[in-house]
Formats: C-alpha cells, structure tokens, sequence
C-alpha cells in the first residue's frame, strides 16, 4: 500500500500532535457548573437557528431571481 506523502513518519507525528499540532480541548464543559453549561447550550442553540435563518434568506433570495 503507498503511503500519503503529506503523511510524515512517527517522530514527525509526534512532534506534531504533542508540540506543534493544533490545541484541542476533550471535555471542554465538564466540570462547570450546571449554570454555565446551559449558557453554553443556549448560545450554541442561538447560533444555530441564527445559520438557519441566513440559509433561509438566501435560499429565499436565490428563489426571487
């Protein structure tokens, strides 16, 4: 099997999922208070319908031309 050339070897992905790589956060909400954790369903809820409309209005738009 031919490997991905943009695939590096093992110390390459290493250095670059422990040092160089992107952060990433796991849990990110555990261990806030119940408080927090609903703002933040709440603001994901929000910013969700908020695409939602703006996929409507330009559905809406494509469909007035």
């Amino acid at each position: 099997m031919k490997r991905d050339p943009r695939e590096g070897g093992f110390i390459w992905n290493w250095f670059y999922r422990n040092l160089a790589g992107p952060a990433s956060v796991q849990h990110a909400i555990q261990g806030s208070t119940e408080e927090a954790r609903e703002l933040w369903k709440q603001d994901l809820e929000n910013r969700r319908r908020y695409d939602r409309e703006q996929r409507a209005k330009k559905a809406a738009a494509r469909a007035r031309r």
